[in-house]
């Protein structure tokens, strides 16, 4: 019986901890697309003639900030892949 409660514990750990990792590993990188989002419409409307430039960058920086969430997309899929192999 204490092994299958270790087990329980274990699996309940492993989806606890994907699931602060995704919450977690998500919050910063959404704060920081709506204020690279925020900063680009800025500058669109105060140089329209460099609107071109501006949303390429735009696009360049928020894929460089989503890297973020998908390292910690691979960290829960890799405990959600332990969580599931555990057995008693």
């Amino acid at each position: 019986m204490a092994v299958e409660n270790g087990i329980f514990y274990a699996k309940a750990a492993a989806f606890l901890g994907a699931a602060i990792a995704m919450g977690m590993g998500g919050i910063g990188p959404a704060l920081g697309q709506g204020w690279i989002g925020t900063a680009a419409c800025e500058n669109m409307g105060k140089y329209p003639e460099s609107a071109g430039k501006i949303r390429g960058l735009m696009f360049a920086a928020m894929a460089m900030v989503e890297t973020g969430v998908v390292f910690s997309l691979l960290i829960a899929g890799a405990l959600i892949y332990v969580g599931m192999t555990l057995s008693a």
